[in-house]
């Protein structure tokens, strides 16, 4: 009889249970399918692309990445398992793909070679061109596909004739068609060409790297292997150099450079191309305080300001805009009234009862959005996102998801697939409807976990701190106070307290093994308004570790949490609050684990780091008493030893292992004991399934003999 999973090795083995489950849908604008991607099973890590037939209700399959390759495993380039660590994708197969506008031809890299699938014939097939092949998208009208391969954009007809360059790269550190570092790991821009509506033409982006610092990545486990080189734009430093250019299809008439000022506005954050007006652009000034909506023609490259932007703190960017509506109106989303809005032409469309996060899509008379709680919500939905449509040919806003949760949706016409997460269920339900009605679902083959989260969802103290509170199962009133383990991530872009039960289940786990577990966004998460989250403007360490304080004090008044053996851990930025933790406040925290810590931001990225923090040469001091490594970033570390375990995967070329070694070394120096686990060829990401199940064992029984937990 086989043995049950523990639950750290059935966490690790689906990974985080989204194996099986259905993402990434698309609709067709008849009506008739919604295609998706999913595995087979909840442990298959190997994604197939599916169509919903919405006419007979039948899923079929469109491509069988294992019928494809003929079995064969999958081989990935260093630039595609670098695409893959920027978007956080773990698994195989089929994990991306785009389609033509009518939603008949899908395109997709597998194995670094490109198919294509028509998705009503229910047909896929491999075009020959050279590889390896990056990011593929078919044209509007479905009759080509462009790709990218060792730099160049190309683009071949869909019946696998007439491949050719669009553009070439003019040297090593020269790409056409990709985003570089700094767009797709913090502005969300994983794309680095757009299709002309009519696909006669491509705008694409031409990076040049050259001027980006060098950075060696060495596998210490492997002496004999090279080290891996990153160009890496490190806080102060020079970023990679990216403009636009303009190319037909033919190659009669040359290329058309699009000019903006690019001195004054470096960050290419997104573009946007549709029928609704000509390429549209959004730039960023370096210090993100100032950024231009641009209009470009395509006939000479020369671009008009549609738009300008101007914020003393920092301007944020959000999904699904800027963008146009059919008759041409500017669709944005701005800071009005205390909460975020949103905006088309000249008209503000939402209140301040709404925190507007994204857009979803942009239709003939309303715009669908996702969107929280705002700063004049009457009853504040505590970890919940719901999906409204806005409209703005009629104004009024009418909520589409109708039940507790977080939600959101993909759309086109009258069909909506509607993806909601709530606290009674561990995978996403996935409803396909028509004008809002008539449901039909698409199925999950998740895992179910061998255990269920229950979290207590409340507001903590006077600032009113979004937190969750998790107790062994079989906790009863009168069992006494509980050792505390705080499982925050606390920073920037990292909402941790979310209606959901998947969020949950490792942080219950970690409950059942003796502790009351929480989980507190303090100030600079999203969600909320945009004066909580630009509190954390050039003071990460004292506002973000004082709301964890005041979150856990407050919540002692009212659950079972043992204030004399408090414990915190955390990956990446909850790596760095961490350590924070331990080292300025050993009064209230007693033991740590800091996974993958940023422990000097002078070695994190200009467009995260920056936007925060400022550039490092106007005010050196707010980098010094950010730091974990300067004097003052000790400063605590001899008056009350602490446990502290540091773990780091030395394969990360996002959060470099070199911050938890200048760590250790600052530790050592001034007296401080504290214990480090390198993670030899582990990126920022723990896809292993033995590593991840370990890492959560190792850290367990670290906190347990450090508070003294039976």
């Amino acid at each position: 009889m086989t043995e049950p999973l523990s639950f750290p090795r059935q966490y690790a083995r689906t990974q985080r249970f989204t194996l099986g489950a259905p993402r990434a849908f698309a609709v067709s604008p008849d009506g008739e399918r919604v295609t998706f991607l999913r595995s087979r099973t909840e442990a298959d890590r190997s994604h197939l692309l599916w169509v919903l037939d919405l006419t007979t209700g039948e899923e079929r399959i469109a491509a069988d990445p294992d019928a494809l390759l003929s079995g064969a495993e999958e081989k990935l380039s260093a630039a595609e398992r670098a695409r893959r660590e920027r978007s956080r994708e773990g698994s195989a197969g089929i994990v991306g793909y785009a389609t033509d506008a009518a939603g008949e031809l899908a395109a997709f890299a597998l194995s670094g070679r490109l198919f294509v699938a028509e998705l009503r014939a229910g047909t896929a097939r491999e075009l020959a061109v050279p590889g390896p092949v990056m990011d593929p998208h078919p044209s509007p009208d479905g009759r080509r596909v462009a790709y990218v391969s060792g730099g160049a954009l190309r683009v071949v007809e869909a019946d696998g004739t007439g491949d050719r360059a669009l553009a070439e790269p003019e040297g090593d550190q020269i790409t056409y068609g990709l985003a570089e570092f700094i767009a797709a790991e913090e502005m969300s821009r994983s794309r680095g060409y757009w299709w002309a509506p009519d696909g006669t033409a491509v705008l694409t982006a031409r990076v040049d790297e050259s001027p980006v610092r060098r950075w060696w990545i060495a596998d210490p486990a492997n002496p004999a292997q090279a080290p891996a080189e990153v160009a890496y734009p490190a806080a102060g430093t020079a970023n990679a150099e990216v403009g636009l250019v303009l190319l037909g299809l033919d190659g009669s008439a040359a290329p058309v450079p699009v000019a903006w000022d690019r001195e004054a506005f470096p960050y290419l954050a997104q573009v946007h191309w549709s029928a609704g007006g000509p390429p549209l652009l959004l730039v960023q000034a370096r210090d993100q305080r100032g950024q231009l909506f641009l209009a470009v023609d395509p006939g000479t490259g020369n671009t008009s300001e549609a738009h300008r932007e101007e914020d003393e703190i920092w301007l944020d960017l959000f999904p699904g805009v800027p963008a146009w509506t059919d008759d041409g109106r500017l669709v944005r989303i701005t800071d009005e009234s205390g909460s975020r809005s949103l905006a088309a032409g000249q008209h503000i469309l939402t209140g301040p009862e709404l925190h507007v996060r994204a857009v979803l899509d942009i239709g003939e008379e309303d715009i669908l959005v996702a969107a929280s709680a705002g700063a004049a919500a009457t009853l504040p939905e505590t970890g919940e996102i719901h999906v409204y449509r806005v409209g703005y040919v009629t104004p009024g806003v009418v909520r589409i998801s109708d039940t507790p949760g977080v939600h959101s949706a993909v759309r086109s016409g009258p069909v909506t697939v509607l993806t909601s997460s709530s606290l009674d269920r561990t995978s996403p339900l996935v409803r396909v409807l028509r004008d809002d009605k008539s449901p039909t679902e698409i199925a999950s083959y998740a895992a179910t976990p061998v255990l269920t989260a229950r979290p207590v969802l409340e507001r903590a103290g006077d600032r009113r701190i979004p937190s969750a509170v998790l107790l062994p199962t079989g906790y009863r009133d009168g069992d006494g106070p509980l050792p505390v383990l705080m499982d925050p991530y606390g920073g920037p872009h990292g909402q941790m307290v979310l209606s959901t039960q998947r969020t949950y289940l490792e942080s219950q786990w970690l409950a059942d093994q003796g502790f009351a577990v929480v989980v507190a966004d303090g100030r600079g998460t999203p969600g909320h308004s945009p004066a909580w989250e630009k509190a954390v403007a050039r003071e990460f360490a004292t506002v973000t570790l004082d709301d964890q304080v005041d979150a856990l004090h407050s919540l002692a008044r009212t659950h079972p949490l043992d204030l004399g053996r408090v414990g915190i851990r955390g990956w990446s930025y909850g790596g760095y609050l961490a350590a924070l933790a331990v080292l300025r406040r050993p009064d209230v925290f007693h033991a740590a684990v800091a996974g993958a810590p940023v422990t000097d931001w002078r070695l994190y990225d200009t467009h995260y780091t920056e936007r925060y923090l400022g550039h490092p040469d106007e005010d050196p001091q707010v980098y010094a008493r950010n730091s974990l490594i300067t004097d003052e970033g000790l400063s605590g570390a001899a008056s009350q030893i602490r446990p502290l375990m540091i773990i780091h995967g030395l394969a990360d070329d996002n959060v470099v292992a070199a911050h938890t070694l200048r760590l250790s070394s600052a530790l050592l120096a001034a007296g401080r004991p504290h214990e480090v686990l390198p993670l030899s060829g582990v990126t920022h990401m723990t896809p292993q399934e033995q590593v991840a199940e370990n890492l959560l064992l190792l850290q367990v029984a670290f906190l347990k003999r450090s508070l003294g937990v039976a």
